[in-house]
């Protein structure tokens, strides 16, 4: 019986994470034929399970596991959240048939890693009762520059930020600071002018009286 196995999937690795399809029952689906974009995720599951069973012809693994997971993305800036990736990665390793089930994963340890000219990921799983793993953190005598994230600002973020600025713009507040009297220029508080030209032209109520 076999304890190690690795795996490599060349190309941009994808998550489906956030995706939703249910069919008329109400069941999750993975749609791989109907020719739209989503049809990517039950195609990208599909090659794992292929290239899996080709790099490790007749191995199973039945017992638990330790999994070492190396993600090379071809972007820094733009790419799918690390933490959900294993998923998709693990669905597929199943459908292989390489492991019985994904819930032989005991510890994983996923890294992130660039790479712009050969994107992929590479899983080496170790059978737990041959193999121990162990980790240290230890404080970096010189620090590295930092690597600063953003909160991601989807439309709906942008609209709900958007209408709130409208919101603030339009306030009895913001109004208040750009009542002007057209003559004189003076600011006005409510109930120190008048109006005219349908509400336009403002003038205060000195210099209206200076108008007669």
């Amino acid at each position: 019986m076999s304890d190690y196995a690795k795996i490599i999937v060349n190309g941009s690795p994808i998550t489906k994470s956030n995706f939703k399809l249910h069919n008329k029952d109400g069941r999750a689906i993975l749609p791989y034929n109907t020719g739209k974009y989503h049809d990517r995720y039950a195609l990208y599951e599909q090659e794992i399970a292929y290239v899996a069973r080709l790099q490790n012809p007749k191995i199973v693994l039945e017992e638990g596991l330790i999994a070492i997971l190396k993600v090379f993305y071809k972007s820094e800036k733009r790419h799918p959240d690390t933490i959900n990736i294993s998923k998709s990665i693990f669905d597929g390793i199943e459908k292989s048939g390489l492991i019985v089930n994904d819930a032989q994963i005991k510890k994983i340890f996923v890294e992130e890693y660039y790479d712009k000219e050969n994107p992929r990921f590479e899983l080496e799983l170790f059978a737990e009762s041959s193999y121990d793993i162990s980790y240290s953190i230890n404080k970096k005598e010189t620090p590295t520059e930092k690597t600063i994230y953003s909160p991601i600002k989807n439309s709906k973020t942008l609209k709900t930020s958007d209408k709130k600025k409208s919101e603030k713009k339009d306030s009895p507040k913001a109004s208040k600071e750009k009542l002007q009297c057209e003559i004189c220029n003076k600011y006005l508080k409510e109930g120190e002018y008048l109006k005219g030209n349908g509400g336009k032209t403002l003038i205060c109520r000195a210099c209206f009286s200076n108008l007669f």
